[in-house]
C-alpha cells in the first residue's frame, strides 16, 4: 500500500493505492480537499484520517508518490517536505511525479493535450504541443479569456481542475529500495522564480551569500 498526494494547487489531493499480483493499480480511496482551508494545516491530518479510516499507520506505507508541479510554490514546499519527512523516517520509498502529466492522463485520450497550471501575474505553466486541447488547472480560471482570443470551443477543456491523487499514483515509479540521497536530492519543479527570489533586494542578498 502507498500514499499518493499532490499540493500544486489550491486543492490538496490524497489517496491510498496497492499493486495488485497482476501489476494492476487499485486505487483504494482518494479524497480532495479544496479552498478556502489550508494544505499546511489539513495535511498531516487529513493523512492520518485517510490511514485510520482503513486501519492503517504511516510505518504500514510501502511508498509514497508525490507531484513536483509545476505550480503553487507554498504547496509544492509543503507537500513535498510532508513526503520526504515520512519517507526518510519510515525508511520507505518516495517517488515524484510530473503535477502536468497527471492533468494529461485525465484527458481526452485520442487527443493531444497541453496540460496548464496557474503560475499566478497573468502567466501559466504549459506542457506545448502544437494543435492540441488546452486542460487543467489553469483552464478554470483562463479558458473563457482564452476562448475570447478566438481559441475555439474545443480546444480548451476546463477539466481536470486539479492533479488528483490516483493519477500521480498511476505515474510513480519508485526506485527498487529506499535511499536516503533519493529523498534528499527530489526538488519541485519551479520552472521559474518566485516572486521573493525576483525581488532585488532578494537577489543582492542572495549574491552577497553566495
Amino acid at each position: 500500500m502507498f500514499l499518493s498526494l499532490d499540493t500544486s494547487t489550491l486543492t490538496l489531493a490524497l489517496a491510498l493505492a496497492e499493486r495488485t499480483v497482476d501489476g494492476e493499480l487499485r486505487i483504494v480511496e482518494q479524497v480532495a480537499y479544496r479552498p478556502p482551508r489550508k494544505q499546511s494545516q489539513l495535511l498531516p491530518g487529513a493523512i492520518g484520517e485517510l490511514l485510520r479510516r482503513h486501519h492503517l499507520a504511516v510505518r504500514d506505507l510501502e511508498g509514497i508518490a508525490v507531484g513536483l508541479g509545476p505550480g503553487s510554490f507554498t504547496g509544492l514546499r509543503i507537500g513535498l517536505a510532508t513526503a520526504k519527512a515520512i519517507a526518510y523516517a519510515m525508511r520507505i520509498k518516495l517517488a515524484g511525479v510530473s503535477s502536468l502529466a497527471a492533468v494529461a492522463l485525465e484527458g481526452t485520450p485520442e487527443a493531444l493535450l497541453i496540460p496548464t497550471a496557474i503560475a499566478r501575474r497573468g502567466e501559466l505553466y504549459i506542457g506545448k504541443t502544437e494543435g492540441a486541447v488546452a486542460l487543467g488547472p489553469a483552464m478554470e480560471e483562463y479558458g473563457e479569456q482564452i476562448r475570447s482570443l478566438g481559441a475555439p470551443a474545443q480546444k480548451v477543456s476546463i477539466g481536470p481542475t486539479f492533479p488528483s491523487a490516483a493519477s500521480i499514483a498511476s505515474l510513480a515509479q519508485f526506485p527498487p529500495a529506499f535511499q536516503a540521497n533519493d529523498v534528499f536530492g527530489l526538488e519541485p519543479h519551479y520552472v521559474r522564480a518566485s516572486a521573493a527570489e525576483e525581488n532585488p533586494a532578494f537577489r543582492a542578498i542572495s549574491e552577497r551569500v553566495g
